[in-house]
């Protein structure tokens, strides 16, 4: 086992342990554990400023943390460990991690000047240099998966919300990832557009996609989340089973947030 390892060879895909992460004085994250096995739904809520966002972004090295350490796969993302010390990574050895994790993000950030199929295609291609024939059998495939497969010639300009979002999925899956990030997919949309996102999400989970989802859909968390995650002031305040959390939260915090909520 190599001193970037996880410290146990077992099923759990993202290791957290005592991430902090600050920007100047503002300390967003103060010491973050957390633990999702292979094929799991992990659902992280929380009020505004939490750092669930913020999490979710250090779990594939968008945002460096300050302290502590984080696993994907069995492999510390963004350092390598020698004699108890971390060394940053490359830029290349990072986006050679982030190739296995899938992130989906509020906005869609599809390529406005891409057709739907191009937009799908064009990180294997570019990225694992898959061939383009082989990389559109994918797209298209995937675009039947999330229901758009008679949109593959269209621009994302001409779709809805909700399209757009579920084009956004389907282009984090083609790289074909082991864990797939979600953070408030369904935030930006029109309430009427929600469910069709949500649905793709769902049929992720039933195929067992492993998954850390940012959301404020209690009932998504409730019906398709193995943990809840509750977050507040940069801590994780309760986890559990989504029924038992939701239902008998045992914080105060839990209880007055979710009050609000439910």
């Amino acid at each position: 086992m190599t001193e970037e390892s996880t410290p146990a060879a077992d099923e759990r895909v993202v290791v957290a342990e005592s991430v902090h992460k600050s920007y100047g004085r503002l300390e967003v994250l103060r010491g973050i554990d957390l633990e999702v096995r292979r094929g799991e739904v992990c659902c992280v809520v929380g009020p505004s400023g939490s750092g669930k966002s913020t999490f979710l972004r250090c779990i594939n090295h968008l945002e460096k943390i300050n302290a502590g350490r984080l696993w994907v796969n069995g492999h510390l993302m963004g350092y390598r460990q020698k004699g108890g010390k971390l060394h940053e990574l490359r830029e290349s050895e990072v986006a050679a991690q982030r190739r296995d994790i899938g992130m989906v993000f509020q906005r869609f950030n599809l390529f406005p000047h891409m057709s739907v199929l191009a937009n799908v295609m064009e990180a294997p291609v570019q990225v694992k240099r898959v061939a383009r024939s082989s990389a559109r059998e994918t797209a298209m495939e995937l675009l039947d998966r999330v229901g758009l497969a008679d949109k593959a010639g269209s621009y994302p300009g001409r779709l809805s919300g909700g399209q757009q979002q579920r084009v956004a999925i389907a282009r984090a899956l083609a790289m074909n990832p082991s864990l797939m990030l979600f953070d408030e997919p369904t935030s930006a949309l029109d309430p009427e557009l929600v469910g069709e996102v949500l649905d793709v999400m769902q049929g992720l989970a039933a195929d067992g996609m492993t998954m850390v989802v940012v959301t404020h859909e209690m009932g998504f968390a409730r019906e398709v989340g193995d943990t809840l995650v509750f977050m507040d002031g940069g801590v994780v305040v309760e986890s559990g089973v989504p029924r038992e959390v939701l239902g008998n939260p045992r914080h105060e915090r839990t209880r007055a947030f979710l009050s609000k909520v439910l």
